[in-house]
């Protein structure tokens, strides 16, 4: 039982020690870089796989489908550009 206290105790300092010198502005460009990056491109390429095989099938909403994957994607992709602009009107 004390064995298994020390292991997690250690396991916990060793994982949390290089997270405790980590400001809050570098953890929040490293949280903007993960999802700019990789996982909101991820998310559009779906949309527009979904909007596509709406179409294939023939299900009535697939404009509607088309339209929210295309707007999305435009959000997604230029998001970036997006908080460039915010950065630069507060600065």
């Amino acid at each position: 039982m004390k064995k298994s206290i020390v292991t997690i105790s250690i396991l916990a300092l060793v994982l949390v020690s290089p997270l405790a010198h980590a400001s809050v502005e570098s953890s929040l460009m490293g949280l903007k870089d993960v999802l700019l990056g990789s996982i909101l491109p991820i998310f559009s390429v779906l949309g527009l796989g979904f909007a596509a095989f709406s179409f294939i099938t023939g299900n009535p909403d697939a404009k509607r489908h088309l339209t929210y994957a295309v707007v999305g994607a435009v959000i997604l992709f230029g998001a970036q550009s997006i908080i460039d602009l915010i950065e630069r009107v507060v600065r």
